[in-house]
């Protein structure tokens, strides 16, 4: 009988969260494009990961009540919300920047009388933006991304452009924990390249994404020497098209 959770070699070793079910099918989903899949196929891809038909129907029932999927003519889709993620994580394996020219962006707080809630979604998004906080109400970063801060910033906080006095490379460094990041990084890249079962690889995989997410994306001029992060960007890339490629040898028999 097949459980809930797939068996997953090695996984506990390496400090990696087993994936469930749920898990297996978000990320399969949020790694293609367009973000759906007909439940045929689904039922295919997810059995190396351990997933048994009926255990991923009964996900699949409850990821749409919970508002992660939209189902139609037996195909499931990514929400309005999840698809908002997808964005993110795309943006996390191939980030825009653009040359560095010496300038920071600053963000200073100015609202005052939040509560807890709207203070931690406040934080949660500048980091998000890749900015980090400096002293409570000030976060930075060099502004080497090609993207604008959001306008709605401006209801809560002042955006200026800034030159610190600190050398930078010593302001990077006391900003982000660099060598902390690329010593998790390395250590994803070896779990998941080195990975012979495919639940194995997925979970490192789906672990390496959530930490492309927090890659500050600083200049190569801040950073430590031999940084992991576009090798880590790399393999997730190789990965997703060998994802792909095995869609389209799903997709004769999806569409019969």
């Amino acid at each position: 009988m097949r459980m809930n959770v797939p068996a997953q070699p090695d996984a506990d070793a390496a400090g990696l969260r087993p994936l469930s079910a749920r898990s297996v099918v978000l990320s399969l989903l949020l790694g293609v494009h367009p973000p759906r899949l007909p439940v045929k196929d689904l039922v295919r891809l997810v059995e190396p990961f351990g997933v048994g038909g009926s255990t991923l129907r009964a996900a699949l029932s409850r990821m749409v009540a919970a508002g992660d999927l939209r189902r139609g003519d037996a195909v499931y889709r990514l929400s309005d919300r999840l698809l908002a993620r997808q964005r993110r994580q795309d943006e996390a394996v191939r980030p825009r920047t653009r040359a560095w020219d010496g300038d920071w962006e600053m963000v200073v707080i100015t609202a005052t009388g939040r509560g807890p809630a709207e203070r931690a979604d406040l934080r949660a998004r500048l980091t998000t933006l890749r900015l980090a906080e400096l002293r409570e109400g000030v976060w930075l970063r060099p502004a080497n991304l090609d993207r604008p801060l959001p306008g709605d910033l401006r209801q809560v906080a002042l955006t200026y452009t800034a030159r610190p006095d600190e050398p930078p490379r010593e302001l990077a460094a006391r900003l982000w924990p660099l060598a902390d990041w690329a010593a998790t990084a390395r250590s994803l890249l070896t779990r998941a390249t080195g990975a012979d079962h495919p639940a194995v690889r997925l979970t490192a995989y789906a672990a390496a994404v959530r930490h492309l997410l927090t890659d500050p994306v600083l200049p190569a001029a801040l950073l430590p020497p031999d940084w992991p992060g576009e090798d880590l960007r790399t393999a997730y890339a190789d990965y997703r098209r060998e994802l792909a490629t095995t869609l389209g040898a799903l997709e004769p028999e999806g569409e019969g």
